[in-house]
């Protein structure tokens, strides 16, 4: 038989749309194979009817070209331009094709992450960044799924421990123990936000039911509202996805920890899934006698899509944390450094076990609406509800004694020691309630070559904190003679003589500081991307500040109304498509009273003497250079930056005119520094995140003296208290086997100056250290991993925080820990 050949005008049309582009997906090599089926059906049924016969001719016309009538419309124009539009960012958002993207993705994995380097963030939750991190003129470091659980970073707090450029802080009486950071050198205590919204107040936060962490560098007010002068931190929760999975895990350790996870995602049908997770665990710290961490909590998670273009998300999570709080050491006025560098044991505990707990709760609902209104256009709308209690009894040691003291009498009559600390009770009942509402519309446009994504919005928010404390927290065992019932005064070295005391219980004032703070605020944020070589974004926010508190002690009364405008510019160039340069400039503001968690002014709370008001917010304006890279296939971000913030009218408290504890404004300070990052992956096997922060400042301008003049005539030229002005982290992992992975991770921080508020003005500082951490991970079978960890490798002895005082107390971190733990997930 002669070879069989499609119909000429079927081969030339297939030749001819192999050259161009098909919008319903024809492809030349489907309408050669559908001509030539028709020519072999033909020739076959031909065959079988007239097999010894010569095949008939066939005719085939090739189908009439005909004029189009009309021209289209202008609606028709417009039409085909959208669609055309809405087709190219389709195109432009798929993912890019990683070497090894066509492995599975585990089920559960960290959607904004990397799925070939699950260290690497690829973008934020936020969708006021429309762009990748890579693309983004900001430092933006992300904790992603991965790095969290290598790191064993179950609180917040051990992020903050472990992140290279954040400082932990201390709470007191004035302000609240609990999760306090510094940001580049900056107060970031109220600037933690849970999916976008603020979580107001210090708490206390576990990790449970975190996605993963991200730590935005530098003024945000344009994008967070007020405050965020050195940054904010996102929590981002988990959420309901499309795959099903079920996971569980234990862990336990050699500080007595037991931790118990659950997380389980179910997809009801194709538009309904549900997650659901829960944390128990008793454990105690390192290192520490008496400390003890109970956590408790559940979430979740609600996923409805009815249709392509609506998506409604909720969850709700609860969290049960107890224990016996740890508030640290006393200082050694000799020698001028912690008495556990002196000679006393790093374990000793000063407080009294049958008084001093910790219970913080915390229960917060949101639900989030997304309607896709066209292909360009997206409105979405969140609101939160939210209440949280911190709720604690402790114990500081405090104005520590010496032989030097006139009250050497009194210690050695007492105890017998040359060597003595004052126990002062601590206490706090604060309870936060916050409702907030967010709505925006994103819009994608074009100006000529500029894609333009525009997010538009608004915010309502409430927040109210109430801060109540306990009377009756002496015992009637302390004995006579004491300076105060309730601030027994006992060794260094052996506080044990109250450890034990009886106590009938306390009972709360009943007459709280209650503060409210309503916000209303407005916001724009534009990003054009030219051809991903230029990409400009500028944003701006109006917020009406609205703050008012009562003391109901002594029904004092505090209020202040302000607008703050602030805004944000910057721009990336692209040279090469996996390099970018940036220069970015932004500004924020700290009104008065924007520390919710605190009592008075000097920590940044209310002003009751309303003459706080005439000074106006704090002002921040920040500029950063830098540079970004994705190397080795994109799965490695390298960030390097430049950056310099100056606060202005920053507040002092002096004495004024004879009066103790007055606001002055008018100060001014500047914190510059350099920030290295990386995050991804070197090769397929080994895995690296980590950064190092190097940063200087300087008091510019002080109207107040320091606290002693002994030693510093002015504030002037000192550098800020609280701060590691270095450091340095860095997380690392190699599988050397197809099963196997070993890891560690390295933390140093420099030299803490303490001091009063801003400057480190108080001769006293913590010391520099390094810790080093080590994990082995063996994959058992494909639903069972084990891991082998230890923090702290050489039980190395330092500190979390110093009091701003001259005689501080301080805060001593965990010691050497291991941890094995079991990961099933089917």
């Amino acid at each position: 038989m002669q070879a069989l050949k499609a119909p000429r005008s079927l081969r030339t049309w297939s030749v001819a749309k192999s050259d161009t582009n098909n919008n319903e997906g024809v492809s030349a090599r489907k309408v050669t194979s559908i001509a030539g089926l028709i020519a072999v059906a033909s020739v076959s049924g031909a065959e079988a009817q007239q097999p010894q016969s010569q095949l008939p001719a066939v005719t085939v016309d090739a189908p009439a070209h005909h004029r189009a009538t009309t021209k289209p419309s202008r609606d028709q124009k417009r039409a085909t331009a959208a669609l055309r539009r809405a087709a190219k960012r389709q195109q432009a958002a798929k993912p890019v094709p990683y070497p090894n993207a066509g492995q599975l993705t585990p089920p559960d994995a960290d959607p904004y992450a990397n799925a070939a380097a699950p260290y690497q963030a690829v973008r934020v939750q936020s969708n006021k960044f429309s762009e990748p991190i890579a693309n983004t003129p900001k430092t933006i470091t992300v904790l992603t799924k991965d790095v969290l659980e290598d790191k064993n970073a179950t609180s917040l707090r051990e992020i903050g421990r472990s992140t290279a450029g954040v400082t932990l802080g201390s709470g007191e009486g004035g302000n609240a123990f609990g999760d306090r950071f510094f940001i580049r050198g900056f107060d970031a205590r109220n600037d933690i936000f849970l999916d976008g919204i603020r979580d107001p107040a210090v708490s206390i936060r576990e990790n449970f039911f975190t996605e993963q962490v991200e730590i935005l560098r530098g003024p945000a007010s344009s994008y967070a509202g007020r405050g965020t002068a050195g940054g904010a931190i996102n929590i981002v929760t988990k959420q309901a996805g499309d795959k099903n999975f079920y996971n569980a895990g234990s862990e336990f350790g050699t500080d007595r920890t037991k931790r118990f996870t659950l997380d389980v995602n179910q997809v009801i049908s194709p538009t309904l899934s549900i997650r659901a997770g829960g944390v128990a665990q008793d454990a105690g710290i390192a290192g520490r006698n008496f400390a003890t961490d109970e956590r408790y909590g559940g979430f979740a998670a609600v996923k409805w899509t009815p249709t392509d273009s609506v998506k409604v998300l909720a969850n709700y999570i609860h969290t049960d944390l107890r224990g016996t709080p740890d508030f640290g050491v006393p200082w050694d006025r000799v020698n001028n450094r912690p008495v556990t560098e002196s000679g006393v044991p790093r374990d000793i505990w000063y407080g009294e076990v049958n008084r001093d707990f910790q219970k913080v709760r915390q229960d917060i609902g949101t639900t989030q609406l997304e309607v896709k209104l066209t292909p360009d256009v997206t409105f979405n709308s969140k609101f939160r509800a939210e209440r949280s209690l911190l709720n604690y009894i402790g114990t500081i040691a405090e104005a520590p004694r010496n032989f030097t003291s006139n009250v050497t009498p009194f210690c050695q009559i007492v105890s017998n020691q040359p060597y003595c600390t004052q126990l002062n009770a601590q206490s706090r009942y604060q309870v936060a309630d916050v409702l907030a509402n967010q709505s925006d519309f994103t819009a994608k446009f074009d100006t000529g070559a500029f894609k333009h994504t525009l997010v538009t919005g608004t915010e309502f928010s409430r927040e109210k904190v109430s801060i109540d404390k306990y009377s009756g927290l002496y015992s009637e065992a302390n004995g006579s003679g004491m300076p105060s019932a309730s601030a027994p005064i006992v060794s260094y070295f052996d506080p044990s003589s109250v450890t034990y005391l009886p106590f009938g219980g306390a009972s709360l004032l009943g007459t709280p500081l209650v503060a409210t703070v309503d916000t209303k605020s407005v916001y724009a944020i534009d990003t054009a991307n030219y051809n991903d070589f230029l990409i400009l974004n500028g944003g701006i926010r109006y917020d009406n500040y609205n703050y008012s508190a009562t003391n109901y002690a002594n029904l004092s009364h505090s209020a202040l109304d302000s607008g703050l405008v602030n805004w944000n510019a910057g721009a990336v160039i692209k040279p090469l498509p996996y390099a970018s340069l940036y220069a970015a400039y932004a500004t924020s503001s700290n009104p008065i009273g924007a520390e919710l968690d605190a009592s008075s002014a000097s920590y940044g709370g209310p002003d009751f003497t309303n003459l706080g008001a005439a000074f106006g917010p704090e002002r921040n304006k920040a500029a950063e250079v830098g540079t970004k890279w994705e190397l080795f296939n994109r799965r490695l971000l390298l960030t390097a930056a430049l950056f310099q913030t100056e606060k202005d009218n920053a507040r002092e408290v002096g004495t004024v005119g004879g009066v103790p504890n007055t606001i002055v404004a008018g100060a001014a300070y500047r914190i510059q520094g350099i920030d290295l990052e990386a995050a991804g992956k070197i090769t397929d096997k080994w895995s690296i995140f980590g950064g190092l922060v190097l940063m200087d400042s300087k008091i510019t301008k002080s109207n107040v003296a320091p606290p002693t003049t002994a030693g510093y005539t002015s504030n002037v030229g000192l550098k800020l208290a609280n701060v590691a002005h270095q450091s340095f982290n860095v997380l690392t992992k190699y599988k050397f086997m197809p099963d196997w992975e070993v890891g560690g991770q390295a933390t140093y921080r420099s030299k803490i100056y303490g001091g009063t508020l801003l400057a480190a003005n108080q001769g006293t500082s913590l010391p520099s250290y390094w810790r080093f951490d080590a994990f082995l991970e063996h994959k058992v079978t494909k639903n069972l991993t084990m891991k082998l960890a230890v923090n702290n490798i050489f039980n190395k002895l330092y500190y979390d925080t110093l009091y701003q005082s001259a005689a501080p107390f301080v805060a001593v971190a965990p010691g050497r820990a291991a941890y094995i733990t079991a990961q099933a997930k089917f």
